[in-house]
């Protein structure tokens, strides 16, 4: 019961620890395994583990072959929940170059990290193949806390965004594919046999992977499954699925559920957030739990494998020489300069998947008895603690080396696109300024979006904006919705985060009518609420420029704009072309000749 308990709490602890220190848990997860396991028996006065997993294989928490059981069962559930994430219209939509890298990327990965294996660490080429299977996916959990804390140009984080998300799926099923393969090449002697057993493996995962999906769409469509159990009951439908799929094709239930995720995932299924959000849950309390007990599952005699200089030449090679080789290969004509190319070629962390899977299929053929397969779990997990030790401590510091980290956010960020919302999101884009829509009504994002202008649909209340490392270039907050409570919120929550250089909010309506001192984060005017703004832009679609002679000159329009009931001071470019936007008291501002004002409203003589 201790040792169950300690591992939850040491679970969530080593998540806390990650989420503080903006590191990927993973790190923590498995040093805390280490520590408890290998690590305690050079401590410990009897020199057995603090934590023993399995024992002598009968005795331990996971007697006999439960450990493996378990492991299979959460590694089943954290693949669906990846497969869901991984959508068509994200692939169609993100560009040559990261499916490039997801291609062709991950095939230099592949052979070069299979020869390397094999030829560095004389191992054998199933073996190999399988290593370099594993180590071609990078993720989203171990790439987005490294990335959230340096402010990036937009083309180089999205670069690695989006390889992350979409390359934990397909890195899974080709590993899951090949390890198959050796699995049962190995019981046929790769005859025919083992290719039909092989065939036989692939097509009850596709099938029973389409098939479960569709049948689980059609049980929510139809309403079948009452919404308070909908979590509960995907849950045990996977699991079920995962099982089914073994007795029709032993293992099978890996392919099977990754199949099933990322069918569910395209399908336009309600309720698919909510069962998203509980698989996340419920896969950050597995990953807590997994990767203690299989770091603490690990021997010292394991760890020994890697005390030679192969060690540091295989991951030398894969990160030095293959990842570079991979990126420069897959950015060709993509428009991104030598050093943003430089700078993703280092930031290549393994991730979660990688890790997880490397233990549960180094178990299963330790078990069947495959040559070297004891070398699969330290040598992934080398690579994984490696590359995110490597990445976390010196990634900042490359990215001002490349001159990829930006030294100051100009990109704004606006909360709302209403038609006023759009009308200054269309005028700053045109002046060169990158500018971000967040609204959750889809109406509203659809529309901008037909205007050309970057619109999220995003809920504020929720914490995805801290999540995405794509906006680390905004520097200002634009809060410009109809309601005032959310916009104080906005600027209360979101302020730190990404207004370094302005956080702004509208007047509210009590603001307005009560005439009482407002503060400087009020935008534009303290005369006009969301209601005035909405009809000035309504009557005068477009932004008016006025050139400026002298700063009595501007402070004389300013007045005359602020006295016209129908127009509203905006912004103020300086003559080297630079915007400032304009807050309601805000009197700091350097004027001189040549500077421009901008408003929306009546056209001011």
């Amino acid at each position: 019961m201790l040792e169950l308990a300690g591992i939850i709490v040491l679970g969530t602890t080593a998540q806390w620890v990650a989420w503080k220190l903006k590191l990927p848990a993973i790190l923590p997860l498995i040093l805390i395994g280490l520590l408890v396991g290998p690590v305690s028996t050079l401590i410990s006065a009897d020199g057995t583990k603090w934590l023993e997993p399995v024992w002598n294989g009968t005795n331990g928490l996971f007697p006999g072959e439960r450990l493996f059981n378990f492991v299979s069962l959460a590694i089943s559930i954290i693949l669906f929940e990846g497969g869901l994430t991984l959508k068509r219209e994200e692939i169609l939509n993100v560009g040559p170059a990261i499916l490039k890298l997801i291609t062709l990327g991950s095939l230099v990965t592949f052979f070069g990290a299979g020869f390397s294996a094999h030829y560095i660490f004389d191992i054998s080429w199933q073996i190999s193949f399988l290593f370099s299977a594993l180590i071609i996916v990078t993720g989203p959990t171990v790439i987005a806390p490294i990335l959230r804390n340096i402010p990036l140009k937009k083309d180089v984080s999205t670069v690695l965004k989006w390889e992350g998300i979409l390359i934990d799926p397909i890195g899974a099923l080709a590993a899951v594919l090949i390890f198959e393969f050796i699995r049962v090449g190995e019981g046929y002697n790769y005859t025919v046999g083992a290719l039909i057993e092989f065939g036989k493996i692939v097509v009850v995962g596709f099938s029973v992977g389409f098939a479960s999906a569709y049948a689980l769409y059609f049980s929510i469509k139809k309403k079948m499954i009452p919404h308070y159990l909908l979590n509960v009951a995907s849950l045990a439908i996977v699991l079920a699925v995962f099982v089914l799929s073994d007795l029709f094709a032993h293992e099978s239930g890996l392919l099977t559920v990754v199949i099933m995720g990322m069918v569910l995932g395209n399908l336009k299924v309600e309720g698919l957030k909510e069962i998203l959000y509980f698989k996340e849950s419920l896969s950050i309390l597995l990953i807590s739990i997994l990767f203690i007990l299989l770091s603490a599952n690990i021997n010292i005699s394991d760890m020994l494998l890697l005390y030679r200089w192969e060690t540091l030449a295989l991951f030398g090679t894969v990160v030095f020489v293959l990842r570079p080789l991979g990126v420069f290969i897959s950015s060709s004509h993509s428009g991104l300069s030598f050093n943003e190319k430089l700078f993703i070629s280092w930031v290549g962390p393994r991730g979660i998947v990688a890790a997880g899977i490397a233990s549960l299929f180094g178990l299963k053929l330790s078990m069947q008895g495959e040559p070297d397969a004891e070398y699969i779990t330290p040598l992934v997990f080398m690579i994984v603690l490696g590359t995110v030790l490597l990445n976390a401590t010196t990634a900042r510091l490359f990215a001002k080396l490349t001159g990829v980290f930006l030294k100051s956010s100009d990109g704004i960020i606006l909360i709302g696109a209403s038609n006023f919302a759009r009308l200054i999101a269309e005028y700053l884009k045109k002046n060169g300024r990158r500018v971000v829509l967040i609204d959750n009504n889809v109406e509203n994002i659809a529309r901008a979006k037909l205007l050309g202008l970057e619109a999220r649909e995003g809920n504020v209340y929720s914490d995805e904006l801290f999540e995405d490392v794509e906006l680390n270039d905004i520097g200002y907050l634009l809060a410009l919705t109809g309601s005032s409570t959310l916009n104080r919120y906005v600027i209360s929550k979101y302020a730190h985060i990404f207004g370094e250089n302005g956080a702004f909010r509208i007047v509210s309506t009590d603001e307005m009518l009560q005439g009482s001192l407002v503060p400087k984060s009020h935008l534009f005017t303290h005369k006009d609420d969301y209601i005035n703004l909405s009809e000035v832009v309504r009557d005068f679609p477009f932004v008016n420029e006025i050139t400026i002679n002298s700063q009595e000159h501007y402070f004389n329009l300013l007045k005359e704009i602020n006295n016209e009931l129908h127009a509203i001071p905006l912004f103020l470019k300086d003559n080297n072309g630079f915007i400032h936007i304009i807050s309601s008291l805000n009197k700091t501002f350097n004027i001189e000749k040549g500077n421009t004002l901008m408003y929306i409203g009546k056209v001011i003589v």
